[in-house]
């Protein structure tokens, strides 16, 4: 057992709270923890209760320790506690922490990596608030001394794991632990913005094409494989198998949100839209009272834990959400995810306004003519309609841009105050003109169901297909089909999606319902395996299939799911 920084994760939500809201009691809790944390803290600044209690040496393991990434997660809370209220009661602790690694690493007195990446994005932030170039520095420091083969070297993971056997700058492949990649990923970029380092920049992107187009599934779930919570091989992709770490997917919507920063391009903005409206949707159960840590997409038979089964190991996902799990990494990173939301809606620039995430919105930006307010309307993704008022704006003329997403293909529309145009491919929709107040742009998505395939490499689910409608996947879940095994189900992609709007589990969903066909399996019995040309007869009759949002899965007891399901024509 380590020191754990689920702590400074929970400190880091609630302090994003306090900046959406104040509370007395949250602003008292963080001001307490800071006293506690700051009481443990030694005189220069280190802290980790682990090591200060005698159970390990500072800085003697970084492989295992996690001793850097608890600092990284402390000044990340601390940072938040200031910018949401003003205090820097947490914020004066996490900056003691952060000069003792500077005094002990900084300037190249001691050159080795953490085993957990996340103290570079930490760092690079603590230098955009503090202006103080030795943090800076240091995250750059530790980018550069990874890929020389320093960590895992016991022989239990090889440095592959911790991204240490290729130099950051060369390595153009996601691999090892798909946390401790992402977030390398993240604090690449981040050094990047602030260097112009173009080749951190490029192996960012590069390992990040890697990742979206050969190792993620359809749901944004990362990591596929149970040993090592990590990436596999390009195209290993079993459903049925997938780990998909919840922080994993937290992590690539970081990640993907600093590269969207850095490029302007709305492919990164699609991917945290992705991950935020399925995975890390379907993390929680509908009464956040429960979690998974693990996340497939298939799930063959109902688990139903033991009654003993209190301490749930994170190797699959149960049946159910548990309350808790020895490993309690996840709850606070989707604490600090979802208090944070507000920040990954919109962004300005000099041109204008660039709107990235449909939620019910208020928007207000500083641009050099003036200041604009909008306010976005919207029941996405429930409809594909997103309405933006100018409420206040410039006497100049400047940019408004409206994402439209990859799977939108060309059939988004644009109306400016009535007028309608088509919006154009994937990317932004841009309106540049000079606004007046209570002017609107309405952007009209095509959110209708449809049916998407795997790349063909894509061995575990060729020749299957999965139902999407907008940006969120769905599933095919036991209580939904009355009665039906889905082992044994086919879809038959020629016939018509129907979708209805319905009341599921206290939240307002489309259902998709589809045409399919049950199989009779029974001449296999007694054998997996027959001759091409000479596999067993079987009827088939024509049955109703019922899909609902992959989120609420797991949410109505033990049951069986699958996303992808065999396609049959005719």
């Amino acid at each position: 057992m380590v020191h754990r920084p689920d702590l400074y994760k929970a400190l880091e939500g609630v302090a994003w709270e306090l900046g959406r809201a104040d509370s007395p009691a949250l602003a008292a809790l963080v001001d307490e923890m800071a006293g506690v944390i700051g009481a443990a803290q030694g005189p220069d600044g280190y802290v980790n209760s682990f090591v200060q209690a005698g159970l390990d040496v500072r800085w003697d393991d970084l492989v295992k320790s996690h001793e850097l990434y608890c600092i990284g997660h402390l000044v990340q809370a601390g940072i938040a506690h200031r910018r949401a209220t003003g205090s820097s009661s947490l914020f004066d602790v996490a900056v003691r922490a952060a000069d003792c690694a500077v005094r002990d690493f900084g300037g190249g007195r001691r050159r080795d990596s953490d085993g957990h990446e996340e103290v570079e994005m930490a760092l690079v932030e603590l230098f955009r608030e503090t202006g103080e170039r030795a943090y800076l520095e240091l995250a750059r420091q530790f980018l550069d001394d990874r890929g020389y083969g320093l960590l895992g070297t016991d022989g239990h993971f090889e440095p592959a794991y911790f991204q240490d056997a290729v130099p950051v700058r060369e390595q153009t492949e996601v691999v090892g632990h798909a946390v401790r990649a992402v977030y390398l990923i993240a604090g690449m970029v981040d050094v990047y913005v602030e260097t112009g380092d173009q080749t951190l920049l490029d192996a960012a992107v590069a390992q990040w094409e890697s990742m979206t187009a050969r190792k993620a599934y359809v749901t944004g779930a990362v990591g596929l494989r149970v040993e090592g919570e990590a990436f596999g091989d390009p195209y290993e992709l079993p459903p049925d198998l997938g780990y998909g770490e919840t922080c994993a997917s937290i992590g690539v919507v970081m990640a993907s949100w600093r590269l969207l920063l850095a490029t302007g391009e709305a492919r990164f903005a699609d991917a945290v839209e992705r991950a935020l409206h399925n995975l890390v949707a379907a993390s929680t159960s509908v009464e956040r009272t429960g979690f998974f840590y693990s996340n497939p997409a298939q799930r063959r038979v109902p688990h139903e834990p033991a009654p003993t089964d209190t301490r749930p190991t994170r190797a699959a996902a149960p049946g159910t959400r548990p309350p808790w799990f020895e490993c309690a990494c996840c709850p606070p990173n989707v604490l600090r995810t979802i208090a944070s939301l507000g920040a990954y809606v919109a962004t300005w620039s000099p041109a204008g306004v660039q709107v990235h995430q449909y939620v019910p919105a208020t928007v207000a930006a500083d641009l050099p003519e003036g200041r604009v307010e909008l306010e976005v309307a919207t029941a996405y993704p429930l409809d594909g309609v997103v309405d933006v008022r100018v409420v206040t704006s410039p006497d100049e003329p400047w940019e408004l841009r409206l994402r439209v997403p990859a799977w939108a293909g060309d059939g988004a529309r644009l109306e400016v105050d009535g007028e309608g145009r088509a919006a154009g491919g994937p990317g932004y929709a841009a309106v540049a003109r000079r606004w007046e107040a209570g002017e609107r742009v309405r952007l009209v998505l095509p959110v209708a169901p449809r049916l998407t395939v795997a790349h063909p490499s894509v061995d575990a689910v060729r020749g299957q297909v999965a139902v999407e409608r907008g940006p969120v996947v769905l599933c095919f879940e036991s209580p939904d089909q009355r009665g039906l095994d889905l082992e044994r189900v086919e879809l038959l992609v020629d016939r018509p999606l129907e979708e209805e709007t319905v009341e599921l589990l206290g939240q307002r969903v489309v259902r998709v319902r589809a045409r399919g066909v049950q199989r009779d399996d029974s001449g296999w019995a007694g054998s997996g395996w027959a001759t091409l040309g000479q596999e067993p007869a079987g009827a088939a009759r024509e049955v109703e299939l019922v899909a609902v949002p992959y989120a609420l899965w797991a949410n109505r007891g033990p049951s069986t799911m699958r996303v992808f399901v065999p396609a049959r024509r005719g």
